[in-house]
């Protein structure tokens, strides 16, 4: 039993070390950590457990039955993040390049069905050259399987993946199944079809960076959430999500204690945001002004810069934030804000983090381009989510809020729980020289001086129609407030909503517009 005992702890020896040193020292040279310095910086110190390290594939031809490094170019288990089980799989390029197999893809269904039947977050570190090519039709199915896994636990338990290394093919498709998507910039890369196949097929040429970079997919595809310079920062922010996030769809957030008061006034909003509807500025102050100690974590922060989508707490509850940002296009909502703020708000539903929407916004952005690219199907989408969403919802309407955009970012008519105005909310059909333009059409071209009368009936509709009194007189705002207090509010608000029920009906799903 001795000597076995050595064996043993020999055989785990070499499967920490890893293949030929060369390769660390290659992964190392290109600016990448190896599988196993990735979980370790994940993780907290001395919490990971490994699955099936001794794993072995079995395939024959193309030299494979000579090369049976264990692992199989995966490593997976679970461990702690501040104190709380997740459970990871990391690709470790130094074993086939990462390539999925056989015995690679079982060690994560593995894994993915015990992150589900635990209840704990799944991360995944993805760092792989797609499929295997000397397994051929068994690898495919493999991450058939993966996917498979990646939906039947959607909205059950928090998936996060990090790409740490190419992503490439049928492989991408994991990734984009999950809840959120960290990239590396300069290191890691998704596509469905690479630089070579794209100039073989258009005759394009460009780079893996230029093609499916972090750049790319954080500013202009919005596939990936965030983007950070280097491995260490992105897996410290990997970290702090999950201080946002429940183990599963059947607990609360995390709630932490603050020394920040609930009822703080905020009285550096009187200043911050302008009376006149069409001066900018930063949205991400007031969220800065609003929330605990000023801490927020923005998702998707540099894609649809016109809507802001961030975590934080009031109070010490986690929150949704969903805000126009009225420093870029004027905080309009678009085809890409509507689905950014879509997939945030779902995301929140599914994770019972209450939603805070911040409302400032003129409309829907016009154009051929917007409406030939499906404007009316994305923005459904955006509605659809708030629609169907359960958790509690709370609005503050601080400037404008025009058509159909004032509807869509979680009016009462829509089913927001509770609703509230500043003294410089203006809730309308549209603005008012828009309106006047349109209802006084022939009263000013019939008028002596046009320009006058105009300006005479544009003062005329926002007094009688844009009040800031008008929509609470209806019972479509709870109330107005004063901007320094919107803080309490929002916390007294949230409190009082904490335990909220919606019975559903029944049905199988919904027929969300895609």
């Amino acid at each position: 039993m001795v000597e076995r005992t050595v064996e043993l702890q020999e055989t785990k020896e070499g499967v920490l070390q890893g293949p030929d040193p060369r390769a660390t020292e290659r992964q190392h040279a290109k600016g990448k950590l190896t599988a196993r310095e990735r979980v370790d910086l994940l993780l907290d110190e001395g919490s990971f457990v490994e699955v099936e390290g001794l794993r072995r594939h079995r395939a024959t031809g193309f030299g494979l039955e000579d090369r049976r490094p264990h692992t199989d170019g995966v490593v997976t288990g679970w461990g702690t993040v501040d104190g709380r089980t997740v459970f990871v799989y990391a690709h470790d390029f130094r074993v086939f390049g990462g390539a999925l197999g056989e015995a690679h893809a079982a060690k994560i269904h593995k894994i993915m069905d015990l992150a589900e039947s635990a209840g704990a977050p799944l991360i995944s570190l993805n760092d792989g050259a797609g499929a295997r090519i000397q397994e051929g039709v068994t690898a495919l199915a493999g991450y058939g399987g993966i996917f498979t896994r990646n939906v039947r636990t959607s909205g059950v338990i928090p998936q996060i993946s990090v790409m740490m290394g190419p992503c490439a093919g049928g492989a991408a498709y994991s990734p984009a199944l999950t809840d959120f998507v960290f990239m590396v910039d300069g290191t890691s890369q998704m596509f469905i079809t690479g630089p070579d196949v794209v100039e073989a097929v258009t005759g394009e040429r460009i780079t893996q960076d230029g093609l499916g970079g972090a750049r790319v997919h954080s500013t202009v595809s919005g596939v990936a959430a965030f983007s950070h310079p280097d491995e260490e920062s992105c897996l410290e922010d990997v970290r702090y999500l999950l201080s946002f996030l429940p183990s599963n769809n059947q607990e609360e957030p995390p709630r932490e204690p603050t020394g920040d008061r609930a009822d703080r006034r905020t009285e550096r909003l009187l200043d911050l945001v302008p009376a006149d509807p069409s001066r900018p500025y930063d949205m991400r102050a007031v969220i800065e002004e609003v929330v605990d100690d000023g801490e927020y974590l923005e998702v998707h922060a540099g894609w649809a810069g016109n809507l802001v989508c961030a975590l934080a707490r009031i109070d010490g509850q986690v929150v949704g934030l969903v805000a126009n940002q009225p420093m870029v296009t004027a905080g309009v909502l678009d085809i890409d804000a509507s689905e950014k703020g879509a997939r945030f708000v779902n995301t929140c539903d599914a994770f019972n983090i209450p939603l805070v929407t911040l409302v400032d916004v003129p409309g829907f952005l016009p154009g051929a381009d917007q409406e030939h690219n499906g404007i009316i199907r994305h923005g459904a989408k955006l509605l659809y989510a708030y629609c169907s969403a359960t958790v509690p919802r709370v609005q503050v309407i601080l400037r404008k809020a025009y058509g159909g955009a004032y509807i869509v970012m979680d009016s009462r008519s829509i089913g927001a729980d509770l609703s509230f105005a500043w003294p410089s909310n203006e809730i309308a059909v549209m603005g008012a020289e828009g309106a006047a333009n349109v209802v006084f059409r022939r009263e000013i071209a019939a008028a002596e001086d046009p320009g006058v009368r105009r300006a005479e009936l544009v003062d005329e509709y926002r007094q009688e129609l844009m009040h800031p009194y008008y929509a609470a007189e209806r019972g479509l705002v709870d109330d107005v407030i004063d901007p320094a207090a919107t803080r309490a509010v929002l916390a007294r608000s949230l409190a009082a909503l904490r335990r909220k029920q919606s019975p559903a009906p029944y049905r199988k799903h919904g027929n969300p517009p895609m």
